[in-house]
């Protein structure tokens, strides 16, 4: 198998609110865009976000077509945690979790984006 790139596809209500967050908060660019559909790109990775809206008739298979988030983490290893954190948060990010760290190294915060997903940034740290 030759996988040449890979995605992440999100039902939500509103995909204009979660696209807007991840190019607002976490340098997404809109590589194209239709009624109810977006898909991101972003120069550090090689996994593309898409929104879909709920509900749309295309999507398949259609008895897990309702919203995502329900135990869902979208998560990014970042260098600078606590940078990024102060920067999204004086942007005016909803905070679920201020940054913390876990005894086995992982520093972590979390925010909610307007469809209420959370994303989540990680730093490795040598010392908890």
């Amino acid at each position: 198998m030759n996988i040449t790139q890979t995605a992440v596809s999100l039902n939500v209500p509103d995909v204009e609110a979660s696209a807007g967050f991840a190019k607002a908060h976490f340098g997404y660019e809109e590589a194209m865009a239709a009624d109810g559909f977006v898909s991101l790109t972003h120069a550090a990775s090689s996994t593309n976000l898409i929104f879909l809206a709920t509900g749309l008739s295309t999507f398949k298979p259609g008895e897990i077509a309702g919203s995502a988030g329900q135990g869902l983490l979208l998560v990014f290893v970042v260098e600078r945690l606590d940078e990024e954190f102060a920067r999204i948060e004086a942007a005016g990010a909803r905070v679920v979790t201020p940054p913390e760290t876990e005894p086995w190294g992982e520093r972590y915060c979390q925010f909610a984006d307007p469809n209420g997903l959370i994303w989540q940034l990680v730093e490795w740290v040598a010392e908890p």
